[in-house]
């Protein structure tokens, strides 16, 4: 078998139908990237009779004077547990690639290794037998990089998938299923937007995301030409949150007032208790109406408080980035947004990607916050066999770290 450049055709015929397809391995991702300075190849690994038997998207780049490298993002589609094949595959790879001067190819491929287990409240990882396909790549030629625990790598290490199949607001835990329920009294909607939308959403998503406005417009552009993508807001209906907010105190101030008579009557510990969490429920609904009332009256137009960005491939969706304007963090306004993607999607797709999370779940962890909140929706979390260095030119190679030319290319 031979190293040959396939048509883009071919290439999304194969990608399509492997196993380890997803949207990164894809022509869209491929223009997209090109608008941010790479070139790119579609690579087939084809025999005799013309059948491919692996393939990948090869982006590349410059680094250095002289020198380029190659990046196959979330790794080949290959059967890895097919060692002579791989063997065989990264050998003519690195060939092809010398006589381009390629100094290295880097991948991540998004093979999962462990799943977190709950453990006495903390989490473990239990490993399986992919943890082999880390020897067997080391043995023909990759150099595995640090492992991370947190969102050092190019693509997340660590991730959260939910399947959508039998998905539920009971299904979830307690404390999200609350923050759920009352972020359905906010007057929120959710609204499918366009290119535009982006603009809206960008300031939620900008101080946590590695790219800036003009990347995810073009991201719309390419993916929206194949319906590969949505852009979603939550806007509160100021007529609707006003009428919630009002109906709620209105409910709870006579809760109070039976209270306040019965505790009259019989003064007992419990009732004094329900009488107490009452009060503190009507300052809350009262200081939610009064604040409802007055955004109503400052905004002509409704206040968009979350967004995020889809991006549809096969039966998976992706959760590319989400956020919420903090000044309404005490709406749950993120809470409204998940429960309705996936509530929206799960009539069209299997599973959703919720995107990174860090290696550590305990309450300690910097990122507790991110973690806890993905979490509560219950999903499967795992660990993937992270990034990868297929080295061609060794000199050149140690020379690039050696400078800190590697790490300024790669740094966050």
């Amino acid at each position: 078998m031979h190293i040959s450049e396939i048509s883009v055709d071919e290439f999304n015929v194969f990608a399509k139908t492997h196993v380890l397809g997803t949207f990164y391995q894809s022509s869209n991702y491929a223009l997209v990237m090109a608008e941010s300075g790479y070139d790119y190849d579609y690579i087939g690994f084809v025999d005799n009779k013309g059948i491919i038997h692996a393939a990948a998207l090869i982006l590349h780049k410059k680094v250095g004077l002289f020198y380029r490298y190659g990046y196959a993002p979330r790794g080949f589609l290959i059967d890895y547990n097919n060692k002579a094949l791989l063997k065989d595959f990264s050998e003519k790879l690195a060939i092809y690639y010398k006589d381009k001067n390629f100094a290295f190819i880097k991948t991540n491929p998004e093979i999962a290794i462990g799943e977190f287990v709950k453990n006495d409240g903390s989490y473990d990882i239990l490993y399986n037998k992919n943890t082999n396909i880390v020897k067997t790549l080391e043995s023909v030629g990759f150099n595995c990089l640090k492992k991370n625990l947190y969102f050092e790598s190019l693509l997340p290490r660590f991730k959260a998938i939910l399947p959508l199949a039998n998905f539920s607001i009971n299904s979830i835990s307690k404390e999200t299923r609350n923050k759920v329920k009352k972020s359905l009294s906010k007057g929120f909607e959710l609204e499918f937007m366009n290119r535009d939308g982006l603009d809206i959403l960008y300031p939620f998503i900008k101080d946590k995301s590695k790219e800036n406005l003009t990347f995810y417009k073009d991201m719309y552009n390419v993916f929206a030409k194949d319906n590969l993508i949505d852009v979603l807001l939550v806007k509160i209906n100021m007529e609707e949150f006003v009428k919630e907010a009002k109906g709620k105190y209105e409910q709870e101030l006579d809760v109070n007032s039976n209270l306040l008579e019965m505790t009259t009557e019989n003064s007992s510990k419990k009732l004094i208790n329900l009488k107490m969490q009452s009060d503190k429920n009507l300052i809350a609904y009262k200081e939610s109406m009064t604040l409802a009332t007055k955004l109503s009256l400052e905004n002509e137009n409704n206040i968009y408080v979350a967004g995020a960005i889809i991006i549809k491939y096969e039966d998976r969706i992706c959760i590319l980035e989400s956020g919420y304007d903090r000044r309404y963090v005490r709406y749950c306004s993120n809470y409204f947004l998940h429960e309705k993607i996936f509530e929206h999607y799960q009539k069209t797709h299997k599973f959703v990607d919720l995107n990174g999370l860090t290696g550590d779940l305990n309450k300690d962890n910097p990122y507790y916050g991110l973690n806890h909140f993905k979490m509560g929706f219950k999903p499967k979390a795992f660990e993937f066999i992270g990034e990868f260095d297929l080295v061609i030119k060794n000199t050149v190679y140690n020379q690039l770290i050696k400078r800190g030319i590697l790490n300024k290319e790669f740094m966050n």
